[in-house]
């Protein structure tokens, strides 16, 4: 392997950790959410359904470990908790609205090469069957 290869794979190495955090299955939409208004703990539920309460309040722990979001507890009765996005956490609102709208452009792409993909195996299937 060319040192040049290492490099790169190593920095790519270097990297997961952080995108480990910031990317898994709900840290990036929790964080769209914020980056438009602070949010209360039930409308970022309602927000992000059908995410259930464990894996939210996880998510909202993580996120706010790594400094990404703010938690403030808001003294009504009942008592509140607010999350708002941290300077941190703003400056992934362009990579994030860019993921989220590649998203939006290319999904129907993505299940047509799925659908594709899921017909050819089981017409494998049906073949090695028969």
């Amino acid at each position: 392997m060319s040192a040049e290869l290492e490099s790169v794979l190593a920095q790519i190495n270097g990297t997961r950790p952080v995108l480990e955090q910031i990317a898994n299955k709900w840290s990036v939409l929790i964080l769209a959410v914020l980056c438009s208004r602070p949010s209360r703990f039930n409308a970022i539920k309602r927000s992000l359904d059908p995410i259930t309460h464990k894996a939210l309040a996880e998510a909202l722990r993580r996120l706010e470990r790594n400094g990404l979001v703010n938690r403030h507890v808001v003294s009504l009765k009942p008592v509140a908790v607010e999350y708002s996005i941290t300077p941190l956490g703003r400056t992934l609102q362009e990579p994030f609205v860019a993921l989220i709208e590649w998203a939006r452009q290319h999904g129907p792409a993505l299940a047509h090469a799925q659908a594709a993909a899921d017909a050819e195996e089981a017409l494998a299937g049906a073949e090695a069957g028969s």
